[in-house]
């Protein structure tokens, strides 16, 4: 096990494991947070044995949100988001090639609804408590949530929960589409490792291909997306080993 200052970082086979850590304020998302996460997302992009990766945090809480502590020290909201995009954890777990699964538990508040939305399997414990504050601090959210809320919830509900700030259930997350599953609060990390063990045992090449996709498809036609996927179809059989 690798040990950040601010997270915990371990491999079991193919699969690598990322748990925030710092459970005394929550799992806050910090400065050393970010540096810590980057690295360690890097790690697991460039280790060709890691097939799956799980996130989960330690504590009681998945992450609720920003440390807003640290923010008020800095000399203005507009470097206290300078701080945060000095090093592109959100494109790294965007462009992450392996699949994504996140066991979210406690309260996941702001960045932490970001992250979870940036992960391909989300498994919620059912007393988890969510939330999308930014607009009621007076910010707008500049880790993905105003673009990851509405292509997976009905786009004028994900406005509202923007301006509204409102805090709602895992129940509501999942008739939403913000979460793919609600698992009782115990069972939840078994219920994650499982589910991202199995995804390990996939094809890491044939995977990403499947990821991109996905991702790629909606902002083409039908008849170029059906192209694509015939494209990396053939690709990922011809990358097959004899």
């Amino acid at each position: 096990m690798s040990q950040f200052d601010t997270l915990l970082f371990d491999k079991d086979g193919a699969l690598g494991h990322i748990s925030l850590n710092r459970p005394r304020v929550l799992n806050a998302y910090n400065v050393q947070m970010r540096d810590d996460f980057s690295e360690a997302l890097a790690a697991v992009q460039d280790d060709p044995d890691v097939r799956a990766l799980l996130i989960s945090g330690q504590g009681r809480a998945f992450c609720a949100g920003a440390d807003l502590s640290e923010f008020g020290t800095a000399p203005s909201q507009v470097v206290a988001r300078r701080v945060r995009w000095d090093r592109d954890v959100w494109g790294q777990l965007l462009g992450l090639r392996v699949p994504v699964v996140v066991a979210i538990h406690g309260y996941c508040i702001g960045s932490g609804l970001e992250i979870a939305l940036l992960g391909d399997l989300r498994i919620a414990a059912q007393g988890t408590t969510f939330a999308m504050p930014e607009v009621q601090l007076g910010m707008v959210p500049a880790a993905g949530g105003s673009q990851t809320l509405p292509r997976n919830a009905n786009p004028s509900e994900a406005l509202e929960l923007l301006l509204t700030g409102r805090r709602f259930d895992a129940e509501e997350a999942l008739r939403l589409r913000l979460v793919t599953r609600v698992v009782p609060d115990e069972d939840l990390l078994e219920v994650a490792h499982k589910a991202a063990h199995d995804m390990a045992s996939l094809d890491r090449d044939v995977v990403a291909a499947a990821k991109s996709a996905m991702s790629r498809g909606p902002e083409l036609t039908l008849e170029d997306a059906l192209q694509m996927e015939t494209r990396l179809a053939v690709q990922s059989l011809q990358d097959q080993p004899p």
